[in-house]
Order: C-alpha cells, then sequence, then structure tokens
C-alpha cells in the first residue's frame, strides 16, 4: 500500500482526522496544540489523530495528499478542512461546530 492510500484509507474510514506533531494528550508543537484545544472546545471527546513526527513517509505524504504544505491538517468526513489559522477562524465564526454536528 502506498503512503497516498494509506492517507487515503485514514480520512475514509474515520470521521475526524487530524494529522498533527504530536498527539492530542501532547502536542509537539503550538499549532497543533491549538487545534487539538478547537477540537475539544468543539466537545470533540474521540477523533482519530496521526503522529506525523513518528512517520517520515506520512508527515511528507499529508502535504502532498491536500496539496497543503503546512501540519496540522484536518479532515472531516473525508474531507480536506484546513490547518491551523483557518480552524481558529472557523471556530470563531461558529462554522467548524456546523461542520462537526455533521460528523457520522
Amino acid at each position: 500500500m502506498s503512503v497516498q492510500d494509506q492517507i487515503r484509507e485514514q480520512v475514509t474510514s474515520n470521521p475526524v482526522v487530524l494529522y498533527m506533531k504530536g498527539t492530542p494528550q501532547f502536542p509537539q508543537c503550538g499549532f497543533s496544540a491549538t487545534v487539538a484545544q478547537i477540537l475539544k472546545l468543539c466537545g470533540l471527546q474521540e477523533y482519530a489523530s496521526v503522529n506525523v513526527l513518528a512517520d517520515e513517509q506520512i508527515r511528507q505524504g499529508i502535504k502532498e495528499y491536500a496539496n497543503w504544505p503546512t501540519i496540522p491538517q484536518l479532515y472531516i468526513n473525508g474531507e480536506f478542512v484546513g490547518g491551523c489559522d483557518i480552524l481558529r477562524e472557523m471556530y470563531e465564526n461558529g462554522e467548524l461546530q456546523e461542520m462537526l454536528k455533521s460528523v457520522k
């Protein structure tokens, strides 16, 4: 299975996937910590997270998958939503909370 296939499998088999540096409990960068905190504030208790620091191929592959150069990256229902700044903005205007209501 290629890295791209592996990523596609992760984002389509989980309703919410966060590619981040570290884990939600122990983020390894400020941007990842911010996104994990935003998801917590949205009341999301459980979601899949992938620590890109643990796998260099995933770390590079996820940037190519979404054509997005930075990490963290959030996927909801298989769709790329955005990185830290986009998610912060979406949280502040209520869009993210609405989108998370659709989580299967």
